[in-house]
């Protein structure tokens, strides 16, 4: 039985959200503005099968399929919310499920450091893919399940606060994302994301 783990509709990938994407997809490229369909199951390998259906269905795009033992992750876009919507619904009557079936969202940690030292900024600007964190600068550094939920805590972030993305990872275990910036701009981006989060429904996860 395949388990709906995210299914998570971004009605405008913000502009910072989109390049990271872009920067780490190894298929088509979004562009800022755009819808953003992510969807993420159980078993991994069933990702297969909805990308498929999804692709078949509507003139959508893919940015990412990631295929791991355990859960499979997908984002679909398009300019046209109207077709990224009719995505989600493909996918979703495809695997004979509804959107109210996907698994409620939690944060498993959240902290801001405030005033970042030089050598833990190097750490950090070693393994991001987004924007380098300055010494000085406050972090937030935020955890969540299911993974592909982070994107939306990101989305929302950069939709309120003037901060940096430095990294976000929407697959795995749990997804985690930092962002940079001044603190009253962190304080706004951290409160943004949890509520993000806490605003989802769903059926809560076994």
């Amino acid at each position: 039985m395949t388990t709906l783990r995210t299914y998570c509709l971004l009605d405008n990938l913000q502009p910072q959200l989109a390049a990271y994407v872009a920067t780490t997809s190894r298929a088509f490229l979004p562009v800022p503005h755009v819808a953003s369909l992510w969807v993420e199951i159980a078993p991994g390998m069933a990702i297969n099968r909805v990308t498929d259906t999804a692709l078949k269905a509507t003139q959508c795009q893919p940015a990412m399929q990631v295929v791991e033992r355990a859960y499979g992750s997908l984002e679909m876009h398009h300019e046209d919310i109207g077709e990224v919507r009719a995505a989600g619904a493909a996918i979703l009557d495809g695997l004979g499920l509804k959107e109210d079936q996907r698994i409620k969202p939690a944060v498993v940690s959240n902290e801001i450091i405030r005033g970042v030292s030089p050598y833990q900024a190097q750490v950090i600007n070693k393994f991001r893919f987004g924007s380098m964190i300055v010494p000085g600068e406050s972090l937030f550094i935020f955890e969540c399940r299911p993974a592909a939920y982070a994107v939306f805590a990101a989305n929302e972030a950069e939709k309120a606060a003037n901060v940096k993305l430095v990294e976000v990872r929407p697959y795995g275990a749990f997804g985690r994302l930092y962002l940079s910036g001044d603190e009253a701009e962190i304080d706004a981006a951290s409160e943004a994301a949890i509520a993000a989060i806490e605003s989802v429904t769903g059926v809560a996860e076994k």
